[in-house]
């Protein structure tokens, strides 16, 4: 039985964050205020007061366009932050959740599954990698790679020639939750079947009017197809019930 009041979710107010928060309302979730990535002696004093045994670590700066324009914030938050995650899972010995995206491959073949290369084409990737780093060091970790959105796309124009495994966010919140109900390590993908972004953006609302979009027509590099391969994770969960 899932104990939500002994996970402690960080970025409990992004867009991931807020989902989950909406499907697990007794989750610890401190403000920024309260449990900052980049303070670590105010992350153990935090958790000195609460008896949890998992840190659902969501937190990161997540924007690729302000990543290229502000690297040193993606290096504090998204590795040196979760490096003070990783630290404090290690030293009380609490199971970590990573949240990260499919965006650390290179995009030229799609339908990735967990075990291939890596290789990020922009610094908010990158900045995500080295988190992936950080907690590939410590044994009771899981990576989740997944992608998801708004479940109202915000945007009037969406690519048309870059392919993903994304999902509207309450979607992927709820392929989540089942995964914090077991002792998983190592990698998963999350994730739903292949589709352009185009496509995954009208088909949010099909009466609404959603441009098409090229990725040269942007000013950051974007990856072509980083599709997920989630075989594993239909495998274990299926039918319903966690292995």
């Amino acid at each position: 039985m899932l104990d939500q009041r002994k996970i402690l979710l960080t970025g409990g107010s992004g867009v991931l964050g807020t989902a989950l928060r909406r499907l697990l309302p007794e989750l610890d979730a401190p403000s920024e205020t309260d449990f900052d990535v980049t303070r670590s002696e105010q992350m153990e004093a935090y958790l000195e007061q609460r008896a949890i045994a998992c840190i659902l670590h969501a937190a990161a700066f997540v924007s690729p366009p302000l990543v290229e324009k502000d690297p040193l914030r993606a290096l504090e938050v998204n590795i040196i932050g979760t490096a003070n995650v990783v630290r404090l899972c290690m030293k009380h010995g609490l199971r970590l959740v990573y949240i990260s995206t499919d965006y650390v491959f290179r995009g030229d073949q799609g339908n990735y599954a967990e075990e291939d290369s890596v290789h990020p084409v922009n610094k908010y990737a990158w900045s995500k990698l080295g988190g992936e780093c950080c907690a590939r060091l410590y044994d009771k970790a899981l990576i989740i790679r997944t992608t998801f959105g708004p479940d109202i796309f915000p945007y009037p124009r969406a690519f048309a020639d870059q392919w993903t495994s994304r999902e509207p966010v309450s979607r992927i919140a709820a392929l989540i939750v089942p995964v914090l109900e077991t002792d998983l390590t190592g990698v998963l993908h999350v994730g739903g079947p292949r589709k352009s972004v185009h496509e995954y953006a009208t088909g949010l609302d099909p009466a609404r009017p959603i441009a098409p979009l090229r990725r040269c027509e942007v000013d950051f590099d974007v990856p072509e197809d980083t599709s997920l391969n989630t075989a594993r994770y239909e495998a274990l969960f299926s039918k319903g019930t966690p292995s």
